[in-house]
């Protein structure tokens, strides 16, 4: 479905959509801080923030910008996050909008706004304002690269994807660049994921659609368990595609909710697995729990232990590191009934370890890709979260992060 033409067409895939990334000298290294995302053509908007209470200034000036449901423009910096900045953090973010909209000639209030990097700071308005007048001039059909690149920050590279379904007989596409590495727990992360579309989708059908997708996709992966201040998820819908108003119920619905939540999966492992210094990619399946909300905590808890985590970075296939976090992860849970499985290998059962071919086990636990299975036989739910595991590097990146 991800085609790797479209993916470099990325944000500006979808008709009516341009993007830029240029260099404001916001970033240390000098390197692309700057994006800019445009529809010339209102789109309909949907967003989804942090849940942590301390929000960087961005995300109050979006979840209130949201509020019409309608806008042109994203603008986006990496290197400074410009949040715990008080007034002036958020008199600079509304500022971010009011420069984007004068170049662009549309509403404040019709540009979204997002920062990441070092918390504390304030925003060099200066170079904002020098950045914004850049990639305005630099718009294209052609910058989802430069704009997928001016947002990252630990990452170790830019995560785009695009892809094209028809819908009442119309081409209908999706884009999307994401950034994410470090600081990475639900609810979303460190994470700045910008979608467009040019789908014909009412803003109130738009935005119940990606507050469920999110559950179910970025609210499923965790690097550290630390909860950011900038968390935001936002998607642009033009209508440029010319289809017919999608209404929820029916069989176009279904295919847009089926595209964009395909999207947001594929962002969601790439964040995963691109974890600050990460080795392994971790797919967590738990099956038969009485909720999903069960099936969820226990993943997580898997998830963000230390212990396990440290384990797959030794290749050490150390079930009980697992089973304990099974234990203390607050659901319902019957040992005797519980099956542990490393990469489709049962090691734990009825309560006990369970003798496995050595090489088979070592085999999977050098893998790159690791899928831990884990079967609780109390009930039909299930869920699956993603992870990576701590390594070495991982302490060295945010010991040096600030300093």
């Amino acid at each position: 479905m991800f085609s790797e033409k479209s993916a470099k067409a990325g944000i500006a895939f979808p008709k009516g959509f341009k993007a830029a990334g240029v260099k404001a000298g916001i970033k240390k290294s000098g390197n692309l801080d700057l994006a800019l995302i445009y529809t010339e053509k209102e789109a309909a908007v949907a967003g989804v923030f942090t849940k942590n209470a301390v929000a960087a200034a961005p995300v109050i000036v979006d979840r209130e910008h949201i509020k019409n449901g309608k806008a042109h423009a994203i603008v986006a910096n990496a290197g400074c996050a410009n949040a715990c900045t008080g007034e002036l953090g958020l008199k600079n973010a509304q500022e971010m909008a009011k420069l984007a909209a004068k170049e662009l000639g549309c509403d404040p209030y019709d540009v979204l706004v997002g920062s990441t990097g070092i918390i504390g700071v304030n925003l060099p308005m200066d170079k904002m304002a020098a950045g914004i007048k850049a990639a305005a001039a630099e718009l294209s059909t052609d910058g989802s690269v430069n704009a997928g690149n001016a947002i990252i920050t630990t990452d170790t590279y830019s995560k785009a994807c695009s892809c094209a379904v028809q819908i009442d007989g119309r081409e209908v596409r999706f884009g999307a660049i994401a950034k994410g590495s470090g600081m990475i727990q639900p609810n979303m992360a460190t994470m700045l994921c910008y979608i467009s579309t040019d789908a014909n989708i009412s803003a109130p059908l738009l935005q119940k659609t990606l507050s469920d997708i999110v559950e179910v996709t970025f609210n499923m992966i965790s690097v550290d368990g630390d909860m950011s201040t900038n968390d935001t998820v936002l998607v642009l819908a033009n209508g440029e595609a010319g289809n017919a108003e999608i209404k929820d119920g029916t069989e176009d619905y279904r295919v847009f909710y089926n595209s964009l939540k395909e999207i947001c999966q594929e962002l969601s492992k790439r964040i995963a697995a691109d974890g600050e210094g990460a080795t392994k990619f971790l797919t967590i399946n738990v099956h038969g729990t009485k909720t999903f909300d069960d099936a969820k905590a226990i993943g997580m808890s898997i998830a963000k232990s230390p212990l396990v985590k440290t384990a797959f970075f030794g290749e050490d296939p150390n079930w009980g590191r697992v089973i304990c976090a099974v234990g203390y992860a607050g659901v319902d849970m019957d040992p005797d009934k519980t099956i542990i499985k490393f990469g489709n290998i049962p090691v734990y059962a009825n309560g006990l370890g369970v003798a496995y071919d050595d090489e088979a086990l070592r085999q999977v636990m050098e893998n790159h890709d690791i899928v831990i299975d884990v079967e609780m036989g109390l009930g039909d739910a299930a869920a699956t979260v993603w992870s990576c595991d701590f390594s070495y590097e991982y302490v060295k990146i945010n010991g040096e992060y600030h300093t």
